[in-house]
């Protein structure tokens, strides 16, 4: 008998039939947003991050996240204090960015970043390129 001993749902990844490019649905208390909303220019000349670091938004962020670091003149700054969740994909992006500005000839410094993501860094042995 067909799906017989299988739980519902079983052998469907998770996202399937979700279009490439679409909005990212973010967990209970992250909501929806586009890449390109979740940085915001600062006063400074910087920009802030209000956006879930997760591996369901690391994808759009990334994108925008490189276009910043290509059109920035020499120094960027990114405050992350208004980033409300991180996991280890959130933080390889961020060493990732470091990485890309640092083989451009730029500098990319990470303000306020929120506890979680230190403790995360910390446990990972990254915490001083976040902090640096």
């Amino acid at each position: 008998m067909p799906g017989a001993g299988t739980p519902s749902g079983a052998g469907t990844p998770p996202g399937a039939g979700t279009p490439p490019g679409a909005a990212v649905a973010g967990r209970v208390g992250e909501g929806s947003y586009e890449a390109a909303e979740a940085f915001t220019a600062s006063p400074s000349g910087g920009y802030r991050l209000q956006a879930p670091l997760r591996f369901t938004t690391v994808p759009q962020l990334r994108r925008h996240g490189l276009a910043l670091i290509a059109a920035a003149p020499e120094e960027l700054t990114v405050d992350l204090s208004a980033v409300p969740a991180v996991d280890s994909a959130g933080l390889a992006l961020l060493i990732e960015w470091l990485g890309r500005a640092r083989a451009a000839g730029k500098r990319l410094r990470y303000l306020q970043a929120p506890p979680a993501l230190l403790a995360l860094a910390r446990l990972s042995e990254v915490e001083p390129l976040l902090t640096a």
